[in-house]
């Protein structure tokens, strides 16, 4: 892992992209935090990220000229309640294979006034139930999700629906599930949760090195589930599980 310090920021490439914007490219370094951005002087209307370790998305100081951010391939679980204060004329967000779980998680992202394009592609997120009505009512200047245009008509069904009693109540579904998921809030952290709290550093670099020697991605997702519950098989922490005992209990 790099930390993102000043140095690397000034010493990162930087261009003017197809779309005339001035670009910084911080890809593929294995950046766990976002910080010290602001050595970046708000010269940037677009920030690459991909190919990181990053966690949460959080960690700028408040940087107006920002319009797009590229997220694709990193870690991240949780947005921070903040985002839209720091950086208030977002206009694209791409999270594409990151590891977003519940609708409620994207409300942060709802506080952005700007923003048109959004990609959750490859995320937990994208396979509830409603994922897209969700967001086309939640997102009023959404143009873009997943790279597809929402249409008038979509979005008016999703406002029917979830402005419905029945999506009302869906609507309170979500945001108690989201508050189950954060961190820190007392009284709400499920058992699963509270398990992963409790998991060692070492289990949980043990698990980690797992998904890097899994075979097929049903062992991918096994085990990033067992890292976000916490719930640890014994085989996992003696180092012994093997791919074919992950297929098989994954079948079963």
């Amino acid at each position: 892992m790099v930390k993102l310090t000043p140095d690397l920021i000034n010493q990162s490439m930087q261009y003017m992209n197809p779309c005339r914007d001035r670009e910084l490219d911080l890809r593929g370094y294995k950046i766990p935090q976002i910080e010290n951005m602001g050595a970046t002087l708000d010269q940037f209307d677009t920030i690459d990220f991909s190919d990181n370790d990053i966690r949460k998305l959080d960690g700028f100081p408040r940087l107006p000229r920002l319009k797009c951010l590229l997220l694709n391939n990193n870690r991240i679980v949780r947005i921070s309640e903040n985002l839209h204060e720091s950086l208030p004329n977002l206009q694209s967000v791409i999270l594409t294979g990151n590891n977003i779980q519940e609708l409620g998680d994207l409300e942060p992202l709802t506080k952005l006034p700007n923003l048109e394009t959004l990609s959750l592609l490859t995320n937990p997120v994208s396979t509830k139930q409603h994922y897209r009505e969700y967001c086309a009512f939640r997102f009023p200047s959404l143009r873009l999700l997943d790279f597809r245009k929402i249409r008038q008509k979509e979005r008016e069904a999703a406002n029917q629906l979830f402005k419905s009693k029945k999506g009302k109540e869906m609507h309170k579904e979500i945001m108690r599930k989201a508050k189950q998921a954060m961190p820190g809030v007392v009284g709400t952290t499920s058992p699963e949760k509270q398990a992963v709290q409790n998991a060692t550093p070492a289990d949980i670099q043990k698990i980690r090195e797992a998904i890097k020697r899994a075979t097929n991605l049903h062992e991918v997702e096994r085990l990033t589930r067992m890292l976000q519950s916490g719930q640890i098989t014994g085989d996992i922490l003696n180092g012994n599980e093997s791919a074919t005992h992950l297929s098989n209990s994954n079948q079963a």
